[in-house]
């Protein structure tokens, strides 16, 4: 399970442990949004979550506080980008550059990237206001779970490069 602020790199780093893995990789972007950026009900949502985070094996990436004990639950390791607001928010404007008008690969299709005010402001929040509670929830599963944060490119690289001789 993959956990962090927007322009992290959590699809990044989900797709490099699908490529060493072989373990089946789930964005949550991509079930979440319906064309147009339409969200999925809550409800309906949560169910979808429950599906998949069930499965025997898999490699999820994405925040969704609302479902993220349930993933939680059944996730064997936890990985926590703990970037800093800078780095998220540099990431976060090159992707929407690069991609504008394009749909992603690890989003719906007919969901084309777009600047977002909302966006933005989630960024810029997200380390004083989501983080200390999920560092807090980290810890109370250490022991019990795999959990791992890497805070720049440096723990993530020698991270992969340790599973690949593995």
């Amino acid at each position: 399970m993959i956990i962090g602020c927007g322009g992290a790199g959590k699809s990044t780093l989900a797709k490099a442990l699908h490529d060493i893995t072989g373990l089946p990789l789930i964005h949550l972007d991509q079930l979440y949004w319906k064309p147009n950026w339409q969200e999925t009900e809550k409800t309906a949502w949560e169910t979808i979550v429950t599906e998949v985070a069930t499965k025997p094996k898999w490699i999820i990436d994405g925040n969704y506080g609302g479902t993220m004990d349930i993933r939680l639950q059944e996730a064997d390791t936890i990985i926590f980008l703990n970037r800093s607001t800078f780095r998220c928010l540099y990431r976060a404007m090159k992707r929407i550059i690069i991609h504008y008008g394009k749909t992603r690969p690890d989003m719906h299709p007919g969901c084309p990237e777009h600047f977002e005010w909302e966006f933005i402001h989630y960024i810029l929040r997200y380390n004083l206001t989501r983080r200390p509670a999920i560092l807090k929830k980290l810890e109370q599963l250490k022991g019990a779970k795999e959990v791992l944060i890497f805070r720049n490119d440096r723990e993530v690289e020698a991270y992969l490069e340790a599973l690949k001789v593995w």
